[in-house]
C-alpha cells in the first residue's frame, strides 16, 4: 500500500517511523510519502492561505498549492497504475463522514491513499470539487470535535488502516478479537500475576476450559458495550 500525506507541518508524520508501522515501512509493506504543501507555494513567504471570500474570521487554504501537489501525486500514481480506480483522497474534516473500523477495513483493501491535512478555517471548497471530479474524494471525521489541523486525525486513520494490511501485525488473530471488529467493545484483558494488590484474575481465565473462556469473553463484551456504547448493540442483544 502507498500512502501520501500532504501538510504544512510534515514533521508530524515522523512518528510513523516507530513501532509496527516503522517496521512495516522498512519491510516494504507500506510506502509512506510526506509532502510539504509550502513547496508548492512560490512566493517569497511560501503563502498557502488567504482571507475568506465574503469576510469572516481566520484564513482559508488557497487552492493553487493543493492543486500543484495533488496533480503531481496523481500523475505519479497514474504512471504506475494497475487499475482504473486511482487513489482515494481523504481530507480529515469535522464536516465529513465519521471514521469507523468498517471504513478502516474498506480502506485497507486499497492500493493508494492520499491524506490532505487542512489547517486554519479549512481548504478552499474548489479543491474538493476539482478532485471529486477526477478521483474518489472523501471528507472524514474522527468525531464530533474540532482539532487544530488534519495531521493528528490523518495519523490515527493511517494507523487504523495500515495495521489491517496483511503482515503488519505479527499475529493476525489478534485483529479479530478487538473492539468494533464484531460490532462490540473488546472484553477486559489480564496477565500475570494472578493476584495484584488484592485484585485477582477471574477464575474462569485460569481454568483451562477454552469454551468457558470464550463464553465469558463474549458475555463481558456484551456487558461492556451495553454499559458504555449501547447504540452499538445489535437488536437481538438489546433486551437481554
Amino acid at each position: 500500500m502507498r500512502i501520501d500525506a500532504i501538510s504544512i507541518f510534515p514533521e508530524y508524520f515522523g512518528v510513523l517511523e516507530l513501532s509496527l508501522l516503522g517496521r512495516a515501512r522498512a519491510r516494504g509493506l507500506i510506502d509512506v510519502q510526506v509532502h510539504d504543501l509550502r513547496d508548492a507555494a512560490h512566493d517569497r513567504h511560501r503563502t498557502v492561505d488567504g482571507t475568506p471570500a465574503g469576510g469572516g474570521a481566520g484564513m482559508v487554504m488557497r487552492p493553487e498549492p493543493w492543486g500543484e501537489t495533488l496533480d503531481a501525486i496523481m500523475a505519479e500514481s497514474a504512471a504506475g497504475e494497475t487499475s482504473d480506480d486511482g487513489p482515494i483522497i481523504i481530507f480529515p474534516s469535522p464536516a465529513g463522514e465519521v471514521f469507523t473500523q468498517a471504513m478502516a477495513r474498506e480502506l485497507a483493501e486499497e492500493r493508494h491513499l492520499v491524506f490532505g491535512c487542512g489547517r486554519y478555517e479549512g481548504i478552499d471548497q474548489r479543491v474538493f470539487d476539482e478532485y471529486g471530479d477526477r478521483a474518489r474524494v472523501r471528507l472524514v471525521s474522527l468525531g464530533d470535535y474540532v482539532l487544530n489541523g488534519g495531521e493528528v486525525a490523518a495519523m490515527a486513520m493511517i494507523e487504523a488502516v495500515c495495521r489491517l494490511v496483511p503482515g503488519v501485525v505479527g499475529n493476525p488473530e489478534s485483529l479479530v478479537e478487538e473492539s468494533h471488529e464484531d460490532g462490540l467493545l473488546e472484553y477486559p484483558s489480564y496477565t500475570k500475576p494472578a493476584d495484584w494488590r488484592g485484585r485477582t484474575i477471574p477464575p474462569v481465565l485460569l481454568g483451562g476450559n477454552h469454551g468457558a473462556v470464550r463464553d465469558w469473553r463474549r458475555e463481558q463484551s456484551i456487558a461492556r458495550t451495553r454499559r458504555v456504547r449501547p447504540e452499538l448493540l445489535p437488536p437481538d442483544l438489546r433486551d437481554e
